[in-house]
């Protein structure tokens, strides 16, 4: 379905227009205008080299197939704590923060070497020169003339004036501006400048669409999708997880990052402690972007099992193990803006799926929602009961549809239909 701008000029009449983009769902794989052949700076708001891929890294890693992708990771948004974790990243990026571009996973990968205290008018001037200077050099490097900028964080805005780019993309994945140790009022205002600027603003949640329309008329609505394929490999016969396959069953599975911040600690105890015989496995990297994380309550619990992480290819392997998936998310300002990734992943392994009333899962059709643990064990088990080989395929031949394929053709028709109405 192609997306139309409305004008041919800015509403200050500058320029190009703004595309007036209704709020779109995959329907199907979509027949679009493939993305190819150009040239993307891509502002991220992770390293390239982490435990957990994320939007970013799956669209830039299938981006590069067809085009040159220049990442730049994180700004360092986030004040740093003495945590192992933030003192490690640190002087990582002291190491790479001066080098010129890597290539990872056929992506140019760039490590910008920046002073995280953004809170600072002083540092923040000095930052913006550091991050001009070295995107303007990788990019001589590359030979980049124009490329189009994508920005996961509107911070990405001090590089325009640089890149002269021939599109500006705005991709909002979460709202940034809540989590902790984030200056709120300096995020934001970044973020209503940057968001009026660009040409595109694509916003993963209903939450994060409601506010963003609010600032700029060309909105599409994209939620997280999956590598599918992968996924559906679980129903499959194959390897299952080991780790997995020593726990009596059933096997409760969350799958991700294991934090404070996002996930609900006393509801996952309370579910330990009303289903006992059942097994819980935690699997994933404990406290990312949450160094504070305390999992000693979970770890003491004799039916909780924190696995440690698990590469992503691997994870079809986990998921060839369980019984059911859930996601236990807390409610608050944070995850009231998520829309969390492993929900078409789990869905095309097959695996029912519980979770917590989180707005983005509303209607959402093959995920049960409970607000507490009582409803979510009553779910689980109704689940449990009616599950089935058939029930399993079925879910995942519906999840097949949200595929990174079909995600990068809705953008792909999306960005013709702008540079088309600058044509006419």
């Amino acid at each position: 379905m192609p997306v139309h701008p409305r004008s041919t000029q800015r509403s200050d009449g500058s320029g190009p227009a703004w595309a007036a983009l209704r709020p779109l769902v995959i329907i199907g794989v979509v027949s679009a205008q493939r993305i190819a052949g150009r040239q993307i700076v891509c502002v991220g708001f992770a390293d390239w080299e982490t435990e957990l891929w994320t939007n970013q890294h799956h669209l830039m890693h299938r981006l590069a197939a067809d085009n040159e992708v220049l990442f730049v990771e994180s700004l360092g948004l986030r004040r740093p704590t003495l945590a192992a974790r933030d003192l490690s990243r640190l002087l990582r990026r002291l190491h790479t923060g001066l080098r010129p571009p890597r290539t990872l996973d056929g992506v140019h990968v760039l490590s910008p070497l920046l002073i995280p205290m953004h809170s600072s008018t002083l540092v923040r001037s000095a930052n913006t020169l550091l991050l001009r200077a070295l995107v303007e050099r990788a990019c001589t490097r590359l030979r980049f003339e124009r490329p189009i900028l994508w920005a996961y964080v509107p911070q990405a805005e001090v590089l325009l004036q640089a890149l002269k780019p021939s599109l500006v993309v705005y991709h909002c994945v979460d709202d940034i501006a809540a989590q902790e140790r984030i200056d709120t009022a300096s995020f934001r205002a970044a973020e209503e400048r940057f968001a009026r600027r660009a040409d595109l603003v694509l916003a993963s949640a209903r939450p994060l669409v409601d506010r963003l329309e609010s600032i700029a008329e060309n909105v599409l609505y994209a939620p997280n999708v999956a590598d599918v394929q992968l996924f559906a490999t679980a129903l499959q016969q194959g390897d299952a997880d080991p780790a997995m396959l020593s726990l009596p069953r059933p096997r409760i599975l969350f799958v991700g990052a294991i934090v404070q911040s996002k996930l609900d600690f006393e509801l996952i105890l309370s579910l330990a402690a009303l289903r006992r015989e059942w097994s819980f496995a935690l699997v994933g990297p404990v406290g990312p972007g949450d160094p504070s994380t305390d999992v000693s309550e979970l770890a003491a619990a004799p039916n909780i099992h924190l696995l440690g992480h698990r590469p992503h290819h691997m994870l079809p392997q986990v998921m060839r193990a369980a019984d059911a998936a859930i996601i236990p998310y807390a409610n608050n300002q944070l995850t009231a803006s998520v829309f969390p990734m492993k929900v078409y992943e789990q869905l095309a392994a097959g695996l029912p799926v519980i979770a917590t009333p989180l707005p983005s899962l509303q209607g959402l059709p093959d995920v049960a929602l409970g607000s507490d643990a009582q409803c979510i064990c009553a779910a689980i088990e109704r689940a449990l009961a009616s599950d089935s080989d058939e029930t399993r395929r079925g879910r995942s031949q519906r999840a097949a549809q949200h595929s990174w394929d079909a995600r990068l053709a809705q953008i792909g028709e999306a960005i013709a239909a702008i540079e088309g109405g600058r044509e006419r």
